[in-house]
């Protein structure tokens, strides 16, 4: 460990220099790069910076203990190195987390996709609940929600909804909300007060740049419609909707969410490269389900992941056993103590493997 800790900050340090160079400073993709890369680092290094701090401190003051010392002095001492030894644990604990492998597309923004799935109408009432708790929760971490498209139900919920949430460490935070979400409650359009199970799904798929997937103009179908609203009845008479269809995987993106056909089959081809990315990533994964497959898991959304049960106020995660008893806050957005408690079990479950 402290091998991989030395090079780190030599290359942290490496990184300092390279930013005080003129050369880079006139080139933005190099000064781009590697203020990213120091930044990426930096917390493993400030964390090893005080490592070796404390390991300093902590031989000086079991020399001073080997020493002839009067009471006070001793017991002074003696609390020192307690304490020492305590900072020394947590350190290595915490450096132990940073080394673990990150995922590439942690930093990302992300494209969350929810669908209303069993249970009608109330399915699609609750996919809207869903849709409201993220964007509150985006709100609270500071990020910004983009529409891309949706279609509402009759009685005012999404029958499919997808935005993309724009912020730093957004994909870190929203992956673990991939899969089915249940919700128990009684529906409004309930007359004999009896509890209802319906279901919603979330895809939370990483943002994808031209780079990483490249989607040729001869491999895409594009068709324009007008734009429509709930119950499917058009909104406009212009056709500024778009449908994308990637003809190799049969991938189908539309987004008719914005004014200008332009706006809305850029929205599309974000849609579309985002979805070939996760269908690649499965793809991959399967490979080694057996192998590397985390516990928590953050991709299939088949997947019952969570209940939210309206009449007792509890919201479960099923994957890590996780119960709150504060079922309004979650749908009001305040999900950061299960979106901790997943990162810690992933974080336990990849230093369990050894990885």
């Amino acid at each position: 460990m402290l091998d991989r800790l030395q090079s780190l900050a030599d290359r942290y340090e490496k990184l300092s220099e390279l930013l005080c160079d003129p050369d880079v400073a006139n080139d933005s993709k190099k000064l781009r790069d590697y203020s990213k890369e120091q930044s990426d680092l930096q917390p493993a290094y400030e964390a090893f910076v005080e490592y070796k701090h404390v390991i300093e401190e902590l031989d000086a003051a079991k020399a001073m203990q080997a020493e002839k010392l009067d009471d006070e002095m001793r017991e002074m001492v003696k609390m020192e190195i307690e304490e020492l030894s305590a900072r020394h644990q947590e350190l290595e604990e915490k450096i132990r987390v940073l080394l673990l492998p990150k995922d590439p597309n942690d930093e990302k923004n992300v494209i969350v996709e929810i669908r209303g799935a069993a249970g009608g109408d109330e399915a699609a009432l609750f996919a809207s609940d869903l849709y409201r708790m993220y964007t509150r929760y985006a709100d609270s971490q500071g990020w910004r929600v983009d529409i891309m498209d949706m279609n509402e139900s009759d009685l005012g919920g999404f029958k499919e909804v997808i935005f993309m949430i724009n912020g730093r460490g957004a994909y870190s935070k929203m992956k673990y909300e991939s899969g089915a979400h249940r919700v128990q409650r009684i529906p409004t359009t309930e007359s004999g007060g009896r509890i209802h199970t319906s279901t919603s799904t979330v895809a939370v798929l990483p943002e994808v740049e031209d780079v990483d997937i490249e989607i040729m103009d001869k491999d895409i179908r594009v068709d324009t419609f007008c734009s429509s609203g709930a119950g499917g009845q058009s909104v406009n008479t212009t056709k500024s909707a778009v449908r994308v269809t990637h003809i190799p995987t049969g991938i189908v993106a539309t987004c008719q969410d914005g004014k200008s056909q332009n706006s809305n089959k850029e929205k599309a081809l974000q849609v579309l490269r985002a979805r070939i990315f996760d269908l690649k990533r499965q793809e991959e994964e399967a490979k080694y389900a057996g192998e590397r497959k985390s516990k928590v898991g953050t991709g299939d959304r088949s997947e019952r992941i969570r209940t939210y049960n309206f009449p007792q106020s509890r919201v479960t995660d099923h994957r890590i056993g996780l119960t709150l008893h504060k079922l309004d806050q979650v749908m009001n957005g305040e999900i950061e103590d299960i979106v901790s408690a997943l990162t810690i079990a992933e974080q336990a479950d990849l230093m369990d493997k050894g990885e």
